[in-house]
């Protein structure tokens, strides 16, 4: 028996659903957990906050550049071996990162976590297609979504408890430890679920590049980036948002996280209700219309400066729901255009989200930093292009 190919205990060719979430979660713990830390990690190593903020910039362009490998390369030689190597990275990297001696070291080592991680974000969802039909891919990653949804709700929490009774290394730490923990569990029960790996044969780029000639392909990818990872943004200026200007603790910033996450929820658990049963156009104009409204919304509350924590996190749970609901629907449209490459699709998808995720940081770290008008000005933008590329991945040929 081959270790790397076939587990002891996992059997056929289906994963337990929960090690799938466990995988996937991985990606998005090492971005949520270690931010209600980063003030007090910022004044530790004494660094300004730009500079530890690089700490997660730096993380979602990780996870962007090495989606691009991961899908392709678990297309061609399947998902097992692939998966079990960036979990090792992303603990590894993880210890790395717990022991940092200053702050330049611990930004290169949430650069390699970071391509660790990516490695379960787009491997999990992989396996979720690998066993479904693309009718049921929808409200299976719809299931996917709102499970995991839980993990970065508890993750700013036990985050901020940690980094307030144990010091900011502790949140390093609990994800180093969350990471060899998955990879354990991988090694004993993940099944190769890549059955038609054999036949992957072709150039790899050219099997990704071959995607973009979908017009459907493009704007599942572009519109589920834009509405669903432009929140990032928030996320990275909200502990300086919240703490400096409104004057909150660190454990409250953490608790504000689960509303954030509880409409990620609720937007996710609406997809898979409604999944075959309303048009993917309906669903997807829905879910559009939460983010823009909570993005108009945020943008009122920028320009009147009724700064307040109800008028802050408020609209952005709205924009939540949204983006939770249209999650599914993007990255199973994807992932269906061509089933041959589900884990370049998967890939391609996910660097996008993690590449415009990492733009929108950029911004309102640049454009005037710690500002809620650049952080409303960004999640408008994002939901109105998001509206527009989802609505050309749904439109019928002319011909």
């Amino acid at each position: 028996m081959q270790w790397h190919r076939t587990p002891p205990w996992g059997r056929g060719h289906s994963a337990p659903f929960v090690l799938i979430v466990a995988i996937t979660a991985c990606g998005t713990l090492g971005m949520h957990l270690i931010i209600p830390a980063l003030p007090d990690t910022a004044r530790a190593l004494g660094v300004s906050a730009a500079t530890i903020q690089l700490t997660i910039t730096l993380y979602l362009i990780g996870l962007a550049i090495g989606q691009l490998l991961y899908g392709p390369v678990s297309d061609r030689f399947g998902r097992r071996p692939v998966l079990l190597a960036g979990l090792a990275l992303f603990t590894l990297a993880g210890i790395a990162a717990t022991a940092a001696p200053n702050a330049w070291t611990l930004v290169i080592a949430r650069i390699l976590q970071s391509i660790g991680a990516c490695a379960g974000l787009v491997l999990g969802r992989a396996i979720v297609r690998d066993s479904a039909a693309a009718d049921r891919a929808a409200a299976r990653l719809a299931m996917l979504t709102l499970v995991m949804s839980a993990a970065p709700a508890i993750a700013p929490v036990l985050g901020g408890y940690a980094t307030a009774w144990l010091g900011w290394r502790t949140a390093f730490a609990l994800l180093a430890i969350i990471g060899a923990a998955t990879l354990a569990c991988a090694v004993l029960l993940l099944p190769e679920t890549n059955v038609l790996q054999s036949s992957a044969r072709t150039s790899l780029l050219l099997g990704s590049l071959r995607l973009f000639r979908s017009r459907a392909f493009c704007g599942y990818v572009l519109g589920g980036a834009c509405t669903t990872t432009s929140f990032y943004a928030f996320m990275a200026a909200s502990p300086f948002i919240l703490v400096d200007l409104l004057h909150q603790s660190t454990e409250r910033v953490g608790l504000y996280y689960l509303l954030l996450m509880a409409g990620v929820a609720a937007g996710s658990l609406s997809a898979n209700r409604v999944a075959g049963r309303i048009r993917i156009q309906v669903a997807l104009r829905l879910a559009n219309g939460f983010a823009i409204a909570g993005a108009a919304a945020f943008m009122l509350t920028a320009l009147t400066g009724w700064l307040n924590v109800v008028s802050v996190i408020g609209p952005v749970v709205v924009f939540m729901v949204g983006a939770g609901m249209a999650s599914p629907f993007a990255l199973s449209g994807a992932i269906s255009v061509n089933p041959r490459a589900i884990g370049s699709a998967s890939g391609l998808y996910g660097f996008t989200q993690m590449a415009y995720g990492a733009l929108c940081t950029v911004i309102v770290e640049v454009w005037r930093p710690g500002s809620v008008f650049t952080v409303a000005v960004v999640l408008l933008v994002s939901a109105l292009l998001g509206q527009a590329a989802l609505s050309l991945a749904v439109r019928r040929p002319s011909a």
